[in-house]
């Protein structure tokens, strides 16, 4: 390769805003998650699938699925980057809301307690799958139900695993992190180089 180009199998604009931070280039890969098709990757829990397990199955199956779409597509073979954040209260999985009332019912939980965030990165390249995780954890202060209709009424929540952006307006009432700011906005950028590097390819 002339370059350290790599594909990310990813729609997030916040994933493809945090990789230029670090100054890797890449093209995103689209995975099919069209309606009425098959989607390339079903992101659902299996029945008693404990949470880390199905962040790290998700990111996997990411990349993979990203890599199989590339050879098939006749894409030039790069390493391919696949994530998956999810946040974690008391064993169960908040993905990301359907609808208002879901992110309300989400937030009204995390609010006035503390969660974990875990997010899973996994880079295909070659045979060999790459993959680690960062767990974060994230305070919430108490929550108004006004308060909590006002921020979903932004319509910040609805793309957002457990309903919130802490790099948006949701930072106003986020009291303490401990972990990975990047890895909570979904793509941890520390353990993202290492995995690059691992696999041969080096932040600049």
């Amino acid at each position: 390769m002339a370059t350290n180009r790599i594909h990310l199998a990813s729609r997030s604009a916040r994933r493809q805003a945090l990789l230029r931070q670090i100054h890797v280039e890449f093209d995103v890969l689209l995975l099919r998650t069209a309606p009425g098709r098959e989607p390339d990757v079903l992101e659902e829990a299996r029945d008693g699938e404990p949470p880390r397990h199905y962040v790290e199955r998700i990111a996997r199956t990411k990349a993979n699925a990203g890599w199989q779409s590339m050879l098939a597509r006749g894409i030039e073979p790069r390493p391919v980057l696949g994530a998956d954040t999810e946040v974690v209260l008391d064993g169960e999985v908040f993905g990301k809301p359907a609808d208002e009332r879901a992110a309300k019912a989400m937030l009204a939980k995390l609010a006035g307690r503390t969660h974990e965030v875990v997010t899973g990165v996994a880079l295909r390249w070659q045979d060999e799958t790459h993959f680690v995780m960062s767990t974060s954890k994230v305070t919430i202060a108490s929550l108004s139900r006004a308060r909590i209709d006002a921020y979903v009424k932004t319509g910040e929540p609805f793309d957002k695993a457990g309903g919130y952006g802490i790099q948006g307006r949701a930072a106003a009432f986020i009291t303490r992190l401990d972990g990975s700011y990047s890895g909570v906005m979904g793509l941890p950028l520390a353990e993202t180089a290492a995995l690059l590097a691992k696999a041969g390819f080096p932040v600049p």
